[in-house]
């Protein structure tokens, strides 16, 4: 079997998966699971081939795979998100919050909208949840923390420009 040396081309990969995504995050996210498939398949790098255009193609095909992916689970949560609409009807101060939590919530970056589904929704542990969305369990626990934090921000305006106060209910 020939040498599997792909340190030298870390560079191009971190560029082209930078060019993808347009995001660093998501490019070492990228590279990280496109080095992981490349590893797994080794075996059907042909000798003497290119390898830098084979790490390149299977990048490209592993963006593609992530981007029908997330697709595919925003449609999903997208329609999860129009059954619970109609099951429950609150209050309207409730309602309101709800809503507030829910746009909030669709606002985020796909993959952190996913890792928060899976733990916080569906009861996932982090480990299932990083199994079921194909990633490190890293991977899924920094998106956690980074979807937290974003929820977190997107509070501190909400309460600042509050200033309608429910007839009748706390001021």
């Amino acid at each position: 079997m020939p040498r599997f040396d792909i340190i030298g081309q870390l560079g191009s990969l971190r560029r082209y998966a930078r060019s993808l995504t347009r995001d660093s995050i998501d490019a070492e996210d990228l590279v990280h699971d496109a080095l992981v498939r490349a590893y797994e398949r080794r075996s059907t790098f042909r000798s003497g081939g290119n390898l830098r255009a084979w790490l390149l193609s299977i990048a490209h095909n592993t963006f593609i795979d992530t981007m029908r992916s997330r697709k595919s689970e925003a449609a999903r949560l997208e329609q999860a998100g129009y059954l619970a609409e109609g099951s429950t009807p609150a209050p309207q101060e409730h309602s309101v919050r709800l809503a507030q939590v829910r746009e909030a919530f669709f606002s985020l970056p796909e993959e952190q909208r996913s890792a928060l589904h899976l733990v916080a929704i569906e009861g996932l542990s982090y480990s299932q949840a990083a199994e079921a969305s194909g990633v490190p369990l890293g991977t899924l626990m920094s998106r956690i923390g980074r979807a937290r934090a974003a929820l977190r921000e997107m509070e501190k305006p909400a309460k600042a420009k509050n200033h309608l106060r429910i007839v009748g209910g706390p001021s």
